[in-house]
This record gives C-alpha cells, structure tokens and sequence, in this order.
C-alpha cells in the first residue's frame, strides 16, 4: 500500500470473503465468520458484567470503555445497545474510547455493519457522524450526547500515550497475536495497567500464556473462561478493589459552576457541562445571551490551515471536524452548511495554497482544490480565482445560536449583572456584583477581551499576554449585490443573504478601540470586497455619502495567536484552584469554541478528555501569564 501524506490515514485494505470483511495486511476476520455479535457478547460484553455494572450507576456518571482495535465498529455497537437497554442511559453517560491504525472507509464501514439489522439504527448514527480519515483523536457526539465515542486514528500506543482517561472496562480486541504482535508489546500491557483503576475489568478472545503472565505481572487477576466457537479458551481479568493506590486529583463531577460571558465560547461550555448533569449559572452583564464580539448577524465556519501540518495546524482541523458535527443538530436553526471557498486571491496566497496542496493529502470531504469555474459554480456568482472548497463548512447566526444554547432547565441565568469582585471563601468562589452574592464551587470566564480585567479581580498578581482586537463588519442589501450561495473567504469573507442583508468584514484594527461605527471601516470593508469580488455589485458599490449599517465586536487574541482553554489551579499556589479561563479566540471562535467547550466539560467532570496530551500544551492558559516584575526579580 503506498504511503498516505498527513493527515490522511492509510485505509483498512479489505478483502471481502463470503460478505465477511477479512484485512489483507494482517490476514484475520474481523469478526467471526458464523456470528460476529453473538461473539462480541460472548468474549466482551457479558465478561466485563457490562449490564449488571450500568444498572449500577449513579445519575450523571460516566462509564468509560477502552478498546484496542475499532475495527468495524462491532464492540463499539454491542456496548451501546447494552447500555442504551438499561435504564442508566437516560441518566448517565457512555464514553467508549479506541484506537485504530488502518480505519474502514466510510463505504467500508456501512457494507460491514449492513450485516447486523439489529444494530441498524446505532450503525446508522455511527455512519452518519464517522469522521474522515485523518491522523489524531476524533471526538464523536451520539445519542443526544449521552455516547461519546474517541477515536483515535493511529498507532495504538501513541493513542494510550496521548489520551488521558480510565477505564472501567477494556476489551483486548485487534487480530491474533502472532498476526499482529505489533498490538501485544509489553508497552501496551503497561498503558493498560496506566489508564485502569481497582475495580477495572477486562476481556480478551486470546488465551496466550505471555498475554495472561504479563497482564498478571502488572496487578490483574487473571482467569481463563470458556472462548467462543472453535475458540477453546478465552481471557478475563480485573484489578481487585483490594489494591491500594495514591488516591487521584479531585475529579468528581463539581456541584455548581459559574461561567461568567455568555457569548459562544460560553453558552457552548454551559450547554455542554448542562446536559451533563452540572447546574450551571450563566452570568452576563447584557440582558441575554450573544451580545457583545457573538452578537453578529452571521459569522462564517472556517480556519485557514497552516501549509506545514504540526500542533497548530491539527488543533485548527481538530476544531474544524468537531464543529461541524456539533451544529448539524442546529441545521436551519442557526447553522447554514452551504459550503465554503477559501479564495486564492493574489499571488501570495495562491502560492501558499499551492505549497499547501503539495505537502499535505486531506480527504476530499474535507476540502477540495477547486479552480475558477468551478468555484463559481459552487458559489453561484462569478470569481476570479479558484482554492480550497470545505463542503461540510458555511455559516451561523451567533446571536440566536448563543441563545438557543443558554436555554436548557440545568443553567440558570443571571443577566445584567456586571462582575465586581470575585474572590476564594472556603473553599468556594464568591462573585460579587450589583445583585446578591453567587457562591459556587467553578468559575469559568468566558469574557473575551474582558478576561485580564476579570481575572485581576481574583488577585492574579500580574498581566496576561492577551491583546483585543477590534472588528467591524458591515451589512449589505442583498438587492445591491449578487448574493453567494456559499460563504467565501480571501481578504474579507462575504456570506450568503439572511433577511435581505448579506455580512462582509471584518476589519483587524489594533489601534483603533472605538466601539461606534466608523465610515473609514466601512470603506475599507467594501474597497477590500471590491478587490476579491469586482464583480459583485449590481449597479455600483455604495458612496461614502450612503449610510451603511453595521456591527462593531472585540476579538481577543493571544500573544501566539492560539486559544485559552484550561484551568489556572497551581499557577499561584492554590488559591486559584477552582478558576478557568475560555478565551483568546480571536475571529475563529465559531470554529474553536465547541471542541473546547468540550475539552473543559470533561475536565470539570473528570471525564475522558477529547484533546490529546500534545494539543492540551496548546492552550493551556499558563503559556499566557507573566508575573509581575516585582515577582520576577
């Protein structure tokens, strides 16, 4: 098989064998031959006592299965039926976490799970939200979320190495050793035992005696059972409740939490921690949710890829993926998938894209060079220039989303109160303000530019390396313009008409804080839009003597450029345990804000975390700090 450039992952090579999928690079089934599922019952879920342990489980808990090989996702669907047949599943949540170096096409995997009509609507779900092929975590939302599914495309112990969670409960699935001895190093024994706890169970169809010795010498209590079909022997296993170990950092799910913002990185985060049980207190000083940088009539879904594929570019694409299975449930609702083109306009980012095009293989669903015809066609106006088409992306209505988001029985809302002090009391966080005192045990600030002010009022003993950047955006009558069909991006991005306005901007100005509107940037977001698109206009741009309405926001950006997301515990001792920042989103905060609202959900519940190790650095907050002087010398 010849060797797929990043991010593109090598696809599972299948060979089809009586309708049975069989891999060609490791000479095994995937499943057997007589009756896949009743095998996957008969070495997994009955060993690891999965129905007796679900009933068991108290409301808004989580239980995490980890698996080595996902395969044709047979496991992960016997597991999700199991659980969905108890009644745990209206109450708690299901997190199954595995990796896979050679994944199934989507084509692949549809013919595959065709096999089971039992399983036809959770095989359905799955197939509608698989992600494409690329290399790194995938974070999959099924069941209303109350399935999280990780994948994680590539090696096996890079994904134990990278992920962090523990399971209740591991299947040891993959091909047989002696196929695939690559999947049994004395290593992945080791990851096991790293991501488990007392009380960990475990299955596997293997019986070999250096599998079972080696699985003992790292504290599991080894039994050899009955195995399935001509399968003589089988393996089971558990850590006995018995083993001491240093207890934990503190990861029970907290009573309260306060996000003080209710933009989208906000409202995102309260829905998020709301659906999984936490009473959340959304607090603003407007009078209701999406004001202020999310207040925007429309805002484009995108981020523009870096040419070389490293952590930053991987968060970007991470992001991307995320969100657009995040707001499919919103589709007509606040979230429009039209498409979207990233012009090559100008010689500089034609160039760019060319070095990007040649470095890099992405799969077709998730973008596609065009040329100038066809992105014309796409777009349904004439341009120019061709570039990079994101079928999957295209654009939101912010300000309806953010209150579509904030309505949910477990936030509560606490509008109209502007922050004034905010401050550590026995253990709980008190935010003071023109109404009564809020104490909870989580403070999560989620106020864009405001950020440094509001954490200063927590006593932080220094400055954060953030910087706010205003953007103005400006309405177009859809009756001056040809109206796109898609959203398109260069200089200045142009969304498709809603209500009879089309939005255009945003402009970066750096010096300028102003919160009025200005006529200079409304000339420079049509002299710009103009440039991209001159054909465009209908009849002639609007005069400087027209008045042209608009919007005015304030990003807040970083010093690297990067996002926010984490929490401030440790970086002044303890007395900022409990405080988090969900900031510095800059202009991509449509795109960022749902993979890392759910990055911090499953931090504040302890729950299996959908960034990996690698990318977590990437936002950590720390990175942003500086203390003050008088500290430093």
């Amino acid at each position: 098989m010849a060797e797929v450039t990043a991010p593109a992952i090598e696809p599972a090579d299948i060979l089809w064998q009586d309708g049975v999928p069989e891999s060609r690079l490791f000479g095994d089934v995937y499943f057997n031959r007589d009756n896949g599922l009743e095998e996957t019952r008969h070495v997994f879920i009955r060993p690891n006592r999965l129905s007796e342990r679900f009933a068991r489980l108290p409301d808004n808990t989580a239980f995490v299965i980890a698996e080595f090989g996902f395969g044709t996702g047979l496991n992960f669907l016997a597991a999700w039926q199991a659980w969905r047949n108890s009644p745990a599943s209206q109450r708690t949540t299901l997190h199954f976490v595995s990796a896979e170096r050679y994944p199934l096409t989507r084509e692949d995997l549809t013919r595959a799970l065709a096999l089971w009509p039992e399983l036809q609507d959770l095989g359905n779900e799955l197939i509608q939200h698989y992600p494409p092929l690329v290399r790194g975590v995938h974070r999959v939302l099924l069941d209303g979320g109350r399935v999280r599914l990780t994948l994680y495309f590539g090696d096996v112990l890079d994904a134990w190495r990278e992920l962090e969670f523990t399971a209740d409960a591991w299947f040891l699935d993959g091909f047989a050793p002696s196929l695939n001895p690559g999947m049994w190093l004395d290593d992945a024994i080791l990851q096991i035992r790293h991501h488990s706890k007392p009380g960990t169970t475990l299955a596997t169809f293997t019986a070999v005696g250096r599998i079972r010795r080696a699985l003992i010498d790292r504290g599991f209590t080894m039994t050899k059972v009955e195995g399935f079909g001509r399968k003589r022997e089988m393996l089971t296993g558990v850590i006995p409740e018995s083993v001491f170990e240093t207890p934990a950092a503190d990861t029970r799910k907290p009573a309260s939490v306060a996000i003080i913002g209710a933009g989208i990185a906000g409202t995102l985060l309260a829905r998020n921690l709301a659906e999984r049980g936490v009473d959340v207190l959304l607090v603003d000083g407007a009078n209701s949710a999406g004001n202020a940088a999310s207040g925007n009539l429309q805002g484009a879904l995108y981020v523009k890829l870096g040419v070389e594929f490293n952590a930053q570019t991987q968060l970007a694409l991470s992001s991307l993926l995320f969100s657009q299975r995040y707001y499919a449930p919103y589709r007509n609702n606040g979230w429009h998938p039209t498409g979207l083109l990233q012009m090559a306009w100008g010689d500089s980012e034609r160039q760019r894209q060319e070095r990007f095009l040649d470095r890099n293989h992405y799969p077709p669903e998730v973008l596609a060079p065009v040329d100038a015809a066809e992105a014309s066609e796409r777009t349904g106006i004439p341009v120019e220039s061709g570039g990079l088409w994101y079928t999957h992306s295209g654009w939101l209505e912010p300000a309806a989303l953010c209150k579509t988001l904030a309505d949910h029985p477990n936030i509560r809302h606490c509008f109209g109160m502007e922050v004034q002090d905010l401050a550590k009391c026995d253990g709980q966080w008190v935010i003071a303000g023109s109404g009564p005192d809020i104490r909870v045990d989580r403070v999560v600030l989620c106020s864009g530019h405001r950020t440094p002010e509001l954490a200063s009022l927590a006593g932080m003993d220094g400055f954060f390396r953030f910087k706010t950047i205003r953007g103005q955006v400006s309405h177009l009558p859809e009756d001056r313009i040809h109206s796109p069909e898609a959203v398109i991006c260069g200089p200045r991005y142009l969304n498709p008409s809603n209500k009879g306005i089309c939005v255009t901007g945003a402009t970066f100005d750096l010096h300028d804080l102003s919160p009025r509107e200005s006529v200079d940037s409304h000339r420079e977001n049509l002299a710009e839009l103009t440039t991209m698109l001159p054909g465009l206009w209908k009849n002639e741009p609007p005069t400087e003597t027209e008045t042209l309405e608009g919007r005015v926001g304030f990003r807040c950006t970083t010093h690297d450029y990067q996002p926010v997301a984490g929490s401030l515990d440790n970086l002044e001792g303890n007395k900022l345990d409990g405080l988090y920042l969900f900031t510095g989103l800059g202009s991509k905060g449509l795109t960022y804000a749902p993979l890392l609202a759910e990055f911090l959900a499953d931090k504040l519940t302890g729950q299996p975390v959908c960034l990996p190790r690698s990318l977590e650095k990437r936002v950590n907050p720390h990175r942003c700090y500086k203390m003050a002087k008088t500290e430093m010398t």
